[in-house]
């Protein structure tokens, strides 16, 4: 039986020297091994995971000029989820987080089956499962979901806070003709398999931070920032708290009750929904617009003194809306976490 070949790859300015099998990639070696290294789809339509190759011979799967454009690959620019090694190689990480690589968990896949689903509005899901055994991640972080049955497979961040244990829950928007999203409406039965690999995701709570925490959303982007949060109020840190959450009119926001029973519980905390479609029946009093764009009203309207975290997790548009914003607000790169739900690729 012949095994594939491996080559060394040296990781630098971090001086990291990892194994990676001739048929992986990069990225996924990476994984394999517990090194986290900055990614976001692994697709290549992101361009979180962009290095440049200092020597070696590699060749590119298939990607999204959007992540890396032509004059950029003409410079040795590579996306790690989409490079093929073949001897071994040096790389300059060109985006590297000293708390991320000391946060790594290694990915593994976990076996366990579907509890139930439930609606939370017209068009999101509420998806819960069970695990054999408990995924270790940190709140923010994320899953690929197989379906067995029926051949599908696509990633989902945990909606829920990581407290050790087997069950995880989804906040999944529901596409009609969606491949796993359509299921969600009838299909999928409680007790169908599924299989969870993970935990992937750079956009996870940061522990132990002073200043204000910015977390904006949009859709389905509220799984990972309802882990995040719910992680921050069971760490018992205080800090001001802003949660903005776009969606088109006042029957697509949900979990109004328990984000005013959590005003409660923390010191500084405010939810700010704005509708970007509110009809005149919804008698709306909140921000409207989209959300880009109130969050820059209340940034320059509020001081929110010392360093900002902020936590984006949206749909592509709202991300690239959004990150002038904060960059415009001051808020310094390294503290603007995000996570682009990038449409599933067939």
């Amino acid at each position: 039986m012949s095994h594939a070949a491996v080559h060394k790859v040296l990781l630098q300015p971090i001086g990291l020297e990892m194994d990676v099998e001739e048929g992986e990639t990069v990225l996924d070696a990476a994984f394999r091994q517990g090194i986290a290294l900055m990614h976001g789809c692994k697709e290549g339509q992101c361009g979180s995971c962009k290095s440049r190759l200092i020597d070696g011979d590699i060749e590119l799967l298939k990607y999204s000029t959007f992540a890396l454009p032509d004059y950029e690959s003409e410079t040795g620019h590579v996306l790690l989820c989409r490079t093929h090694v073949f001897s071994d190689c040096a790389v300059e990480l060109l985006n590297f987080d000293e708390d991320l690589l000391a946060h790594a968990i290694a990915v593994k896949s976990f076996a366990g089956r579907i509890k139930g689903i439930k609606a939370l509005t017209g068009d999101i899901r509420l998806l819960e499962i069970n695990l054999d055994a408990p995924l270790k991640f940190w709140a923010g972080q994320y899953v690929d979901l197989t379906l067995p049955g029926h051949g599908i497979t696509r990633a989902f961040s945990m909606a829920n806070r990581p407290d050790g244990g087997t069950a995880l829950q989804f906040i999944i928007k529901s596409y009609p003709n969606g491949a796993f999203s359509g299921l969600l409406d009838g299909q999928l039965q409680a007790g169908e398999p599924v299989i969870a690999k993970g935990p992937y995701g750079s956009c996870f709570r940061r522990e132990n931070r002073k200043g204000p925490m910015l977390l904006v959303g949009g859709g389905s982007g509220m799984s990972p920032l309802w882990s995040i949060l719910s992680d921050h109020i069971a760490s018992g840190e205080q800090r001001p708290v802003r949660f903005f959450y776009g969606a088109r009119t006042k029957a697509d926001l949900f979990y109004l009750d328990e984000l005013a029973a959590i005003a409660a519980k923390l010191q500084d905390f405010e939810f700010i929904p704005a509708l970007s479609a509110a009809p005149d029946s919804d008698h709306w009093q909140g921000e409207t617009g989209f959300i880009h764009d109130v969050v820059a009203r209340r940034l320059r309207a509020e001081a929110l003194s010392g360093s900002l975290d902020a936590y984006a997790c949206g749909p592509v548009p709202m991300i690239d809306a959004l990150l002038p914003v904060l960059q415009m607000s001051n808020v310094e790169p390294e503290h603007i976490h995000f996570d682009k739900f990038t449409p599933a690729t067939r």
